[in-house]
């Protein structure tokens, strides 16, 4: 991609047209990616240790009552809560696109010979298995994905789910994906960061799609040196809104 076709782009985008092209298997992405996971400066990929704790405390406690469970957790990054839900006892199965969370994960659980499973699959794509106590998909990993893939999501994780078990969602709610597709444009430098490893300028710009309740960020990183220019897209949808779809929630559904 060139300034030029930058500055000819369509805008706005016909929403989840142009995908979520964000490269979340990349090897190198998804070791810069890894790095925002773990930092304790943020909650932008994943939430910081003092918070994990106390949810998986809540989980563990009211959710499951202290009792040994077999966990599911998909989109689990680097194993963040599965690896603590082990260390309590459980048997976790984690499934997650990202090469370089999958193999934190991976590592972190045989260092401390924990009950853990990690796949590095597309959970849209990936074999759930049975018999489940609990399946978790939190922070609000599904608006990401079109109604059709959540609604095949939410089909596999009942189908992996054991009698009387549980199912933890926690989508974004209508107000904050409406607040994500009204920002205004923005722009950064870096010299390296989650796009690249090189001096970059990164132009970020903000869609609201009212017909489909859509929201989306475009993301253009132009590389100083060359100029080269890199285009990613992340849809948020209204995935939330499956919920209130009976044949998908058979199940009981917490959200954190």
């Amino acid at each position: 991609m060139t300034l030029s076709d930058l500055i000819n782009r369509t805008s706005p985008p016909v929403p989840f047209l142009e995908g979520d092209n964000i490269p979340w298997h990349e090897p190198a992405f998804s070791q810069r990616m890894l790095k925002e996971h773990l930092s304790q400066d943020h909650d932008l990929a994943s939430r910081r240790s003092h918070k994990i704790d106390k949810q998986v405390q809540w989980i563990n406690q009211e959710l499951l009552s202290s009792k040994p469970a077999k966990i599911l957790e998909l989109a689990c990054g680097p194993g963040l809560y599965t690896n603590r839900l082990a260390a309590l006892g459980h048997e976790c199965v984690g499934i997650d696109y990202s090469p370089a969370s999958i193999a934190h994960a991976s590592e972190h659980a045989k260092q401390d010979s924990l009950a853990c499973t990690y796949l590095q699959q597309d959970i849209r794509e990936a074999d759930y298995g049975k018999g489940f106590r609990l399946v978790m998909l939190i922070y609000g990993q599904l608006n990401v994905f079109t109604s059709s893939h959540a609604q095949k999501i939410l089909t596999k994780a009942h189908a992996a789910l054991a009698d009387n078990a549980l199912l933890i969602l926690e989508p974004h709610t209508f107000s904050a994906v409406e607040k994500i597709g009204n920002q205004g444009p923005s722009w950064y430098s870096a010299e390296s960061g989650l796009f690249s490893d090189k001096p970059h300028l990164c132009l970020e710009e903000h869609f609201w799609d009212a017909p489909s309740q859509t929201a989306a960020i475009r993301f253009f990183i132009i590389d100083v040196a060359t100029a080269a220019v890199f285009s990613g897209i992340k849809p948020c949808g209204k995935s939330v809104a499956l919920l209130a779809k009976p044949s998908l929630v058979q199940s009981n559904v917490c959200r954190l």
